[in-house]
């Protein structure tokens, strides 16, 4: 439940529209609800702003399909990260409005939400085509944040002129997610052209000596461009969930100004 939903049904209690026992049935399940195998945050939203997302990965598909049920009961919008085809293909059993983005590996119940008029941009930027299925991920976690997005895709340092045709784009986005693998030196690059912070996401991406994304996450980590901070590698969830924070927050503060 998030923050309108219980200020509602507070309203109604004390309108008498809702009995104090049927109010307290709808709040039985904060802070979270035991599966057995899992404990499931309904509370979340109410503290951050945002719902709790499954990992999908390392659960089995009864797990993600059981978890994701008892979110759908109390939120509008669940997301499961890192997901396979045979998960969603087990959610879609239980619920078959669930949607999947492939290249992002998302399985989501319910809509995205219109992006704020009020948000700067997130530019989601990839060095290659094939950092695009993490870049896709942290492009969903930011609109399901309603931030506006705009996706950069293929623009890395091999062919710098690509990246300079985007100028204008990077130079209006409250914050920018890199995505790339191999040496990872595209996240220093947008660092040094732009004001808004750079969110750097080392992919897998390269061969034997890029070691799994570790030469990346490193190069990544020593870059000389300040206003770059790193997620872990391949984490787009990480990278697009602090790009949301970033710009809802300057949202916020220019409103209050």
């Amino acid at each position: 439940m998030n923050r309108d939903q219980i200020k509602q049904l507070l309203q109604q209690v004390r309108s008498g529209e809702v009995h104090p026992d049927d109010a307290l049935e709808c709040l039985r399940a904060l802070p979270f609800e035991d599966l057995g195998f899992a404990k499931v945050d309904h509370h979340r939203t109410l503290r951050r702003g945002f719902p709790e997302t499954v990992l999908a990965d390392g659960k089995s598909s009864d797990q993600v399909a059981r978890i994701m049920q008892a979110l759908a009961e109390r939120s509008e919008l669940v997301i499961a990260t890192r997901a396979s085809e045979e998960q969603f293909a087990a959610v879609r059993d239980v619920m078959p409005e669930a949607e999947y983005h492939e290249q992002a590996r998302v399985i989501r119940l319910g809509v995205l939400p219109e992006p704020l008029r009020d948000l700067s941009p997130v530019a989601v930027v990839t060095a290659g085509t094939s950092d695009i299925p993490v870049a896709e991920e942290a492009a969903i976690i930011a609109e399901a944040a309603a931030c506006p997005v705009e996706r950069i895709y293929d623009v890395g340092v091999a062919g710098i002129h690509r990246l300079l045709g985007h100028h204008e784009q990077l130079q209006r986005a409250g914050a920018i997610v890199v995505a790339a693998g191999m040496e990872g030196a595209l996240a220093s690059v947008v660092g040094g052209l732009v004001e808004a912070p750079v969110i750097g996401v080392p992919t897998s991406v390269g061969y034997g000596a890029a070691l799994g994304g570790l030469t990346a996450l490193l190069g990544m980590l020593n870059s000389c461009a300040s206003g770059v901070v790193v997620v872990n590698i391949d984490n787009g969830f990480g990278a697009g969930r602090f790009a949301a924070m970033i710009v809802r927050r300057s949202g916020a503060a220019a409103n209050r100004e």
